[in-house]
């Protein structure tokens, strides 16, 4: 098992997986090349060398890769540092990014629960059947769970989505009450997927990345493309409707239309910024 980063103690023999948040080819005063790295995890940072090797090392892993490394616990200049013996690039099985990424404070189980309970708000055959069916696979289920929602505003931690997933499901169940003309099953299904995309936005390793998917498509088209591969035996109308609900929830100037066709996707809208930007404003303080 690696040592934290906090643990380590000069003369300290290091093995273990770690993040690579940096990576230089520096040249040392003799001419020769040497190799500079950060390493982290959950609890700090610190710097490490490889003096031997330099190049052939370089080879093995890239910024941003979950790295195996090798070495050995050094004060330089008053601070620590680990000489490198070897680097690698972590396999898949000593990899596991939630080690090294920051995790949502709210439980994961608990919030699955919510998820499962807001489905259940849903009556329509149509838009209940689409739940049923997104809610029971388990490999999107799994990524609902670890996405975040952004890399560096609001809720910019694995878990993210599922937990602002449920806050803005939340708050069109108490809309719905408020607004009893408002279709029910068309808002809480919208609140529910509208962000389904950023379960394949977004890769992991020593940071949060963009996918190239997410990078040429973004989370909206994404999502898009997930829920029309499901929503085939969904009536037409009800799927004009999801679309332009999904389509608009960033603001009515991001669609095609340009403007908002239904009340439902104006309540998407305004419950989905407002969930957003308090959770910023408390994360990151107001603007």
């Amino acid at each position: 098992m690696s040592s934290t980063v906090a643990t380590l103690r000069p003369g300290q023999e290091v093995a273990g997986v770690y993040a690579c948040t940096r990576k230089d080819r520096l040249t040392a005063r003799t001419g020769a090349p040497y190799l500079a790295v950060e390493l982290r995890d959950s609890t700090g940072r610190v710097a490490a060398r490889a003096f031997r090797d330099a190049d052939v090392l370089a080879g093995r892993f890239e910024r941003g890769d979950l790295v195996r490394v090798r070495g050995r616990v050094e004060r330089f200049r008053d601070e620590l540092q680990v000489e490198l013996s070897d680097i690698a690039k972590a396999s898949d099985a000593e990899a596991d990014p939630s080690s090294f990424l920051p995790v949502a404070y709210r439980d994961m189980e608990e919030l699955d629960g919510f998820l499962e309970h807001l489905a259940r708000e849903v009556h329509g055959r149509g838009y209940a059947a689409l739940l049923e069916g997104l809610l029971g696979d388990e490999r999107l289920r799994a990524e609902w769970r670890r996405a975040p929602c952004t890399r560096d505003g609001h809720h910019a931690y694995l878990g993210g989505l599922i937990e602002h997933t449920v806050a803005v499901a939340q708050l069109a169940v108490e809309t719905c009450a408020l607004h009893v003309r408002l279709n029910s099953d068309l808002l809480i299904t919208a609140a529910l997927v509208h962000d389904l995309g950023k379960t394949r936005e977004f890769t992991y390793g020593a940071e949060i990345a963009v996918s190239d998917e997410g990078r040429m498509l973004g989370h909206v088209e994404l999502g898009l493309e997930m829920l029309r591969e499901r929503s085939r035996s969904l009536p037409r109308e009800e799927w004009l409707a999801l679309s332009h609900c999904v389509l608009t929830h960033h603001g009515a100037d991001r669609a095609p239309a340009r403007r908002f066709a239904s009340a439902e996707a104006l309540a998407l809208y305004r419950i989905n910024a407002l969930d957003a930007s308090i959770k910023g404003a408390l994360e990151h303080g107001l603007s």
